[in-house]
């Protein structure tokens, strides 16, 4: 069992602008070593929450703890402790990596020849050595990304904050970016972890806690959630007649209906999916594994939103 005290603890947290909730109660923790996932539709509340833990929008009602400290009145300290990498480039274009880097420190009054030796061990760790030299606007996407998460760890942080970091980026960069952070997982780094891509959250993410509207829809453990709100299986059967939809609604079984398809949620193989297959799926089925983005789009919907 775990005795040490939650990195974050929420509780009963309130945001608003004026007449407009954007947290509505919140209640969650953050456990030490844990790679926690913040998810949520665009107005969700995720940036709300997120700019709370930092300290950045004060808190309207409720008490948030980081470190075992109150974040309205120990703000500084609780910022002097954590490393944030945020969606946008924040770089400094004028610099080069390196600088950004040694500059970065100073804002943290450490020591030139720490410093120095810390941005060392993070150019190599980030694989930015032969950029050193380059200024921020020579830099791809990927390799932006991976030295705004090294300028986040200058300072040792004992929680990283990620907000999308990997929004943007090709599939190769993405993944390089996700090998740096299950390395830094390994060596017992907390994480919190706010991103649209739901199979990024279900690969790096331990927790997730789903937002929809300010209010928090589920928390769990990613394959926990897909158990219990979408299923170890999916059929999606394109152009449904209605013989099968009479034999969905007769047997009470768990899917949505989109229109010209039908998602159905079933055990792998078991009877419901073989019935499925045998009678219905003369044409056009896909057989698939549930997954993250199912729970996402049944808990938050399906609709296109302003």
């Amino acid at each position: 069992m775990n005795h040490n005290p939650p990195v974050i603890k929420a509780e009963k947290v309130f945001k608003r602008f004026g007449s407009f909730t954007a947290v509505n109660g919140v209640s969650f923790r953050v456990k030490s070593g844990e790679f926690f996932g913040l998810l949520g539709p665009n107005g969700a509340g995720k940036t709300s929450a997120i700019r709370m833990i930092y300290g950045f929008s004060p808190i309207t009602k409720g008490r948030m703890d980081v470190f075992g400290l109150d974040i309205r009145t120990d703000w500084r300290e609780i910022r002097s402790r954590l490393g944030i990498c945020h969606q946008d480039n924040t770089l400094d274009p004028d610099l080069t990596v390196e600088q950004n880097l040694l500059l970065y420190a100073r804002y943290f009054e450490i020591d030139r020849a720490l410093a120095s030796s810390r941005a060392e061990e993070l150019l190599d760790f980030f694989a930015l050595k032969n950029k050193r030299t380059a200024k921020v606007m020579e830099l791809s996407g990927g390799l932006a990304r991976r030295l705004q998460l090294a300028r986040a760890l200058m300072p040792e942080p004992e929680l990283l904050i990620l907000d999308e970091p990997t929004t943007g980026l090709d599939p190769q960069s993405r993944h390089q970016v996700w090998d740096r952070l299950f390395a830094l997982k390994k060596k017992g780094l907390t994480m919190l972890l706010t991103t649209h891509y739901m199979d990024e959250a279900e690969t790096l993410c331990d927790r997730l806690l789903i937002m929809d509207r300010g209010s928090i829809m589920a928390e769990g453990r990613p394959r926990d959630l897909i158990a219990e709100h979408a299923a170890e299986s999916v059929i999606e059967v394109e152009g449904p007649d209605q013989e099968l939809k009479s034999y969905i609604f007769e047997h009470g079984v768990k899917h949505d209906d989109v229109g010209d398809r039908i998602v159905i949620y079933t055990d792998m193989h078991g009877e419901l999916e073989n019935e499925v297959r045998r009678r219905f799926c003369m044409e056009s089925c896909l057989f698939r594994a549930g997954n993250l983005e199912d729970v996402f789009l049944r808990l938050t919907g399906r609709e296109l939103r302003e």
